[in-house]
């Protein structure tokens, strides 16, 4: 007897009401005409993770995906893991299947590198640096050692408290150099910049950029607000920025695939964000 078909997936995280992923995943859904399938947000911290996915899979949903603070959390709860996330340490993707069958899968490293060559960046050969060292600079930096990054310096709040992003250094072969925040107006001078930290998180650093001459790319994982004061700067003294919806929109295109099994509409999904953006 054949398991009945799953429909539809969700986005869970704490908070979670700002999330652009319903837009993004439900317009792929409809221009790929998958009939029945609905994307939604729900409101889940890390206490009530496991009963929200026993919920959903019962449910017949095809996955979910994770934002903060579950990428982290989910993994003692699934069965299997694929290599990125064994690489990082972090999940934002959980595929349900036969008898409680769950799967976890990371997007966010395929997201990084697509969203970079799109703007231009196939290749590093310059100064790397990552603001941040949470589960999103650990995806990036993976991302950045396939572009070929064997160095990068780190900015941390807490540079003593920052394992996770060593152990990723480690696997990739990547040479770190961590510093404290007070530093982080030094990445000017940089091929590439990834602003890992939530919004507002660099908005101090916008009067030290302001006056300097950036030659390299400021990539910021926050789509809102966008421009934020940092990228706004540094694109008015002459490098290019891009913000955190080319991520978000790369790496949900690879969960629709996942959860679908059918190749996502990167353009309407895109576009979709864009006007619920622009609808906010």
């Amino acid at each position: 007897m054949s398991s009945p078909r799953r429909l539809g997936a969700a986005v869970l995280g704490s908070p979670i009401s700002h999330s652009l992923s319903p837009a993004l995943h439900q317009a792929a859904y409809d221009a790929i005409g998958l009939v029945g399938w609905r994307y939604r947000a729900i409101e889940c911290d890390e206490a009530a993770l496991l009963g929200r996915l026993l919920a959903l899979d019962e449910e017949g949903l095809a996955g979910v995906s994770l934002t903060m603070p579950l990428k982290r959390a989910v993994l003692p709860l699934v069965a299997a893991t694929d290599g990125v996330v064994d690489l990082v340490g972090a999940a934002n993707t959980v595929l349900f299947g036969s008898e409680g069958r769950w799967i976890a899968a990371n997007t966010d490293v395929q997201g990084f590198i697509l969203s970079l060559y799109r703007a231009g960046l196939r290749a590093l050969r310059g100064d790397v640096w990552i603001l941040g060292a949470g589960a999103t600079a650990c995806a990036a930096l993976a991302g950045l050692a396939e572009l070929g990054a064997t160095e990068a310096v780190v900015v941390a709040r807490r540079p003593e408290s920052v394992p996770d992003i060593h152990g990723v250094a480690d696997r990739c072969g990547i040479t770190l150099d961590v510093r404290p925040w007070s530093e982080a107006a030094g990445a000017v001078g940089a091929e590439l910049v990834v602003a890992c930290v939530p919004a507002g998180g660099t908005d101090e650093l916008a009067p030290s950029l302001a006056g300097t001459t950036p030659r390299g790319l400021w990539f910021d994982v926050v789509y809102v607000p966008w421009p934020t004061p940092a990228a706004a700067v540094w694109e008015a003294s002459g490098g290019r920025s891009i913000g955190g919806l080319e991520l978000l929109v790369e790496q949900a295109a690879e969960q629709v695939r996942l959860m679908s099994g059918v190749d996502a509409p990167i353009d309407v999904m895109r576009a979709a964000g864009e006007l619920a953006l622009r609808l906010r």
